[in-house]
């Protein structure tokens, strides 16, 4: 082969290269406690400061932080545990309750467990991040916050697989954890169309709700009452050095939560971050619910 054709070849390859670069290592998850999947670049980002309300700020859920992090301690134990299903009202702290129990988890067993954050549009390419999890060596709890399905939505048929079928299965080193409005992931009107328009109504409906059977947890988050809203604020405000005597405190409290039409923990939260700001106090960051 001559010079200048050898010279071109050469070039050629060179620009292949550019374009269809190398597949990256595999990544892997000792180095931080968390990480965000971007399924495009099937790549995982590290989270230096994850933003989280301390477990002991949490009211109002006492059973379902009891029940979600002795099964989180388990996991980070390497012990069996369970998928997990939080569901129910806006804003009463279901990703919360997750991000405090896998800190609760890390502080127990240093180390021992990474949160990966994989957004609802990615779930398609769950299998390819278990992949990349499977024979890692450390524990890896996925969660996937408002994870709900449309119609028309196919994806919910990749995310039974990953959960409890398919040959490979599960990773005995992963969990995963899913947060959503809807107790069955799907909106009732496509359950009952399904129901009304099948040939076996029972067998339609088995297919859309038993999504929801591959969780062996599900714990249910309903609206708080008064009291609750109060124990919230109060707590946000003796953890913060908010000093307001108690009376004015419930007081503006309910204002706010009537102008908001509604009590939950977020809500609780938006007062106190509008309260310390009047008094010109900070608020520690990554402290949000």
């Amino acid at each position: 082969m001559d010079q200048p054709t050898h010279d071109l070849l050469a070039r050629i390859a060179d620009a292949l290269d550019r374009l269809a670069p190398p597949p990256p290592p595999p990544a892997e998850v000792t180095a931080h406690d968390a990480y965000v999947w971007h399924a495009e670049r099937a790549a995982l980002e590290p989270v230096d400061q994850v933003s989280r309300v301390p477990i002991g700020l949490l009211q109002g859920v006492e059973r379902q932080k009891d029940i979600l992090t002795e099964n989180t301690l388990r996991f980070a134990r390497g012990l069996p545990a369970n998928n997990a299903m939080l569901w129910g009202a806006r804003g009463m702290g279901k990703s919360s309750l997750v991000k405090a129990a896998h800190a609760a988890a890390n502080r127990a067993f240093p180390g021992s467990l990474a949160l990966i954050e994989i957004h609802r549009e990615d779930i398609a390419t769950l299998p390819a991040l278990l992949d990349i999890l499977r024979g890692q060596p450390r524990q890896c709890l996925i969660l996937c916050d408002d994870l709900s399905f449309e119609r028309e939505d196919a994806d919910y048929k990749a995310l039974k697989s990953v959960l409890d079928g398919g040959i490979k299965g599960r990773p005995d080193n992963v969990l995963f954890y899913a947060t959503s409005n809807r107790r069955h992931l799907m909106p009732r009107d496509m359950i009952e169309n399904e129901r009304s328009t099948a040939i076996h109504a029972s067998e339609a409906t088995e297919e859309k709700v038993s999504l929801s059977d591959r969780f062996g947890i599900w714990l249910g988050f309903h609206n708080c009452d008064q009291q609750t809203f109060f124990a919230m604020i109060e707590g946000y405000a003796k953890a913060f050095a908010l000093d307001v005597d108690a009376e004015t405190l419930h007081a503006e409290a309910v204002e706010w939560s009537v102008t908001r039409g509604a009590r939950s923990g977020r809500v609780a939260w938006q007062f106190i971050c509008d309260l310390a700001g009047r008094l010109g106090r900070r608020i520690e960051a990554g402290a949000a619910p």
